[in-house]
């Protein structure tokens, strides 16, 4: 199923078990991310400080998982490892880059996973494979030992059938998460995006109405500034980070390209991303003041079939609604809904920088309640 790329067994026999995606160290395991390049990377000396305090608290690493190559993608789509099966939509793109992790979970294969997001990198294969997934505050978790080393936009996010495992993750590797709050004197600010499927807007509105949470109409300008300068970003982030790596000739060609089209991002382009982030980071925070989280669609769109995805740069879209809140550094989690059509849709939530623990509170109530509905996408 190409979901799986190295499986081990560290930890105890019988304690809860946690995959890991191949761009985060295990200790004498090599770090490929997926791309033939690092084929032969020497094993990690050291796991990465993720790892672990997994291992430390009892957890069982049982593998490491596939991803889209050199995490530079959205569809999961892999030419040298195989792409990973979408367990639960069969055919459908798993997303990326953590496609891996979020099919581990959706086969049952783990009881949580860890992943990394840059530009949705968690909440899109979340969202594809009917899981929840979830994005922290940037700099809460620790990125020692994981893949690119510099970063201003990338965070460790965990992934997980239900709350209650990717809660247990959360404490153990973010050491200040505290005590889930009570989900009381909830607003939830309802984003209106433009072109998003009729479908997915349905089950978003009507777990959002399940949810017995205050509702408030908000809007958030800047949403297409924000996404704009989060490619930006990451371009040029991702180019630094890679650019030894593309002159081996070892990197898939849809990537490569991807890259070299990345090199050419200029100074000022980079600059005036930058001049965005701090305008749409302010300005989120200033809605956030107002209202509890923010709810608003993870994708547009339903997940493609595999065979219609093979173009990553014409798909990049799928982060629309995502990339932004890597920019300005707010917390987000995706929540799975299934559309009228039985394909996976998700409800994405982001709440004030550090409020981690009610981003998790709120949508652990809104799962609860959608489930019993039988709206939740539990399988």
């Amino acid at each position: 199923m190409s979901i799986v790329v190295e499986s081990l067994r560290l930890g105890p026999a019988q304690a809860p078990t946690v995959m890991v995606k191949d761009t985060i160290d295990v200790r004498g395991c090599r770090t490929r991310a997926g791309s033939r390049a690092l084929e032969m990377a020497p094993p990690a000396r050291e796991s990465a400080e993720v790892v672990q305090r997994l291992l430390t608290a009892g957890w069982q690493v049982n593998g490491k998982t596939n991803l889209h190559e050199l995490a530079f993608g959205t569809t999961g789509i892999n030419r040298w490892t195989g792409t990973a099966e979408n367990p639960r939509y069969p055919g459908r793109i798993p997303g990326g880059s953590s496609s891996g992790s979020a099919a581990a979970v959706a086969a049952g294969l783990c009881d949580a996973a860890l992943g990394t997001d840059t530009g949705g990198s968690v909440r899109i294969p979340a969202a594809c494979c009917g899981v929840f997934g979830l994005k922290p505050t940037f700099g809460r978790i620790s990125r020692s030992g994981v893949m690119p080393a510099q970063t201003t936009l990338d965070c460790v996010g965990v992934f997980a059938a239900s709350m209650a495992p990717l809660q247990a993750v959360m404490t153990v590797i973010c050491p200040d998460f505290a005590a889930q709050p009570a989900a009381d004197g909830i607003t939830i600010g309802v984003l209106s995006i433009d072109g998003v499927h009729t479908e997915i807007q349905a089950a978003i509105s009507e777990a959002l109405t399940l949810s017995g949470f205050a509702l408030t109409p908000v809007s958030l300008p800047g949403m297409d500034a924000a996404y704009a300068a989060g490619m930006t970003v990451i371009n040029r982030e991702s180019w630094l980070a890679c650019r030894e790596l593309v002159a081996t000739g070892l990197v898939g060609d849809d990537v490569t390209g991807r890259l070299l089209a990345a090199s050419r991002t200029s100074d000022e382009e980079l600059a005036h991303a930058e001049q965005v982030r701090a305008e749409f980071s302010a300005a989120t925070d200033r809605l956030l003041a107002s209202c509890s989280v923010l709810a608003l669609p993870t994708m547009p769109d339903y997940p493609l079939p595999a065979e219609e995805a093979a173009d990553t740069r014409a798909l990049l879209g799928m982060t629309s609604c995502v990339r932004p809140f890597n920019l300005s550094g707010h917390p987000a989690i995706s929540i799975p809904l299934t559309g009228a059509s039985g394909l996976p849709a998700g409800l994405q939530l982001v709440a004030a920088k550090g409020a981690d623990e009610q981003l998790c509170a709120v949508a652990e109530v809104i799962a609860r309640r959608c489930h019993s509905n039988k709206q939740f996408t539990r399988r």
